[in-house]
Formats: C-alpha cells, structure tokens, sequence
C-alpha cells in the first residue's frame, strides 16, 4: 500500500475516533499571550496570501504613514534650541515611540526587529529630505504617492485574500510584527 494512502487512512480513522469520542475538532485553540491571538487571526484571515506582496505593501505604507508623520511641523521649543536637539525630534519620534511601546507589550524580541526597519525607514526619510532641500520633490509628495500605492495594493491583496475575522486595520496595525514572526519561525528563532 503506498504511503501516501496509508497517512491518508490514519488521519481519517484518528479523524473518526474524535468524532465519536465528543472531542470538539473545531475548537478554538487557547492562548498564552495576547499577540498569540492576534497572529493566529491574521493567519486564518491573510495566511494564504502572497507574504512577500503584503510584505512590500505594508512596508510601503508604514514608510509613507511614518514619513507623513515626520513631515508635520514640530514647535521649535528654546530648551531644544539652545541645547541644538531640536533637529532629533519631531512628531515621527513620538510616533515611534508610541508603535515600539505598542509592540514591546506583545512581543519585546519582534519589537526590535520592527525597530531596525523603523530605523532604516528613518535613513530613507532623512534622505528624502536632503533631495527635496536641494530641490527635488517634497518629501509629503513622495509619501503621499508611496502611501497611495501601499494602502490601495494592501487593500486589494487584502480582499482577494481574505477568509477569517481579522479587519484590514489589523492588517496594518499588528501586520509589520505578524511577518516579521513569520521570518523568525523560518529562521526558527523564538519571539
């Protein structure tokens, strides 16, 4: 009898066996920390997507969110001025403040990769800056445009994809975590 029969009869009779001893095979499994649930959400719902796509999509989104962010004008405070901080921080520090903390809450290891894009992000809006100071395109442009295209892809990969519970607002919110759990499962590190 070839194998692939032989693994397809024991998971049906194990399959029977459960049904006739009342054990719920549609249970919900439990989990022991909160981000546990959110990923296993994202993988019911987004799962059997393309991660690579929504990878490049969410990137692009949360580089432009983040560049949109930095770009609002921050009150030049005299304690910073005189103490020549005023450059260092902006609306996008408390931005990432605010998402590292959120992250550092539900997975401290995924947190820090998460920071090391945000800081590789912050290279790349720091450069934007430089081009539109020696006049090329506005750094609000270019993330507008960025944010257009990451939100809208993200958006139909979403829909074509979708099968569970999980809303697109966690696709955003808790997704840049949910890959990068992805990549340590595969390089088998624990978070």
């Amino acid at each position: 009898m070839p194998i692939e029969k032989v693994n397809s009869l024991a998971i049906l009779i194990n399959f029977a066996g459960m049904k006739k001893k009342g054990i719920d095979i549609n249970k919900k499994p439990e989990f022991s920390r909160p981000v546990e649930k959110h990923f296993y959400e994202l993988d019911q719902t987004y799962g059997n997507g393309n991660l690579i796509v929504y990878a490049i999509f969410l990137f692009l989104s949360f580089f432009a969110i983040m560049g949109l962010i930095w770009m609002i004008p921050f009150p030049q405070l005299d304690f910073l001025v005189k103490m020549n901080a005023h450059t260092f921080l902006n609306w996008g520090s408390f931005f990432i403040a605010i998402v590292i903390y959120c992250y550092l809450k539900l997975a401290p290891t995924l947190s820090y990769a998460v920071l090391f894009t945000i800081g590789i992000m912050s290279y790349f809006i720091v450069q934007l800056e430089y081009v539109e100071r020696d006049g090329g395109p506005t750094v609000i442009l270019v993330c507008s445009i960025l944010a257009i295209i990451g939100l809208i892809g993200l958006f139909f990969m979403s829909t074509k994809w979708k099968k569970g519970t999980a809303s697109f607002l966690n696709l955003l919110t808790i997704g840049p975590i949910w890959l990068w759990s992805k990549v340590f499962d595969k390089l088998k590190w624990k978070y």
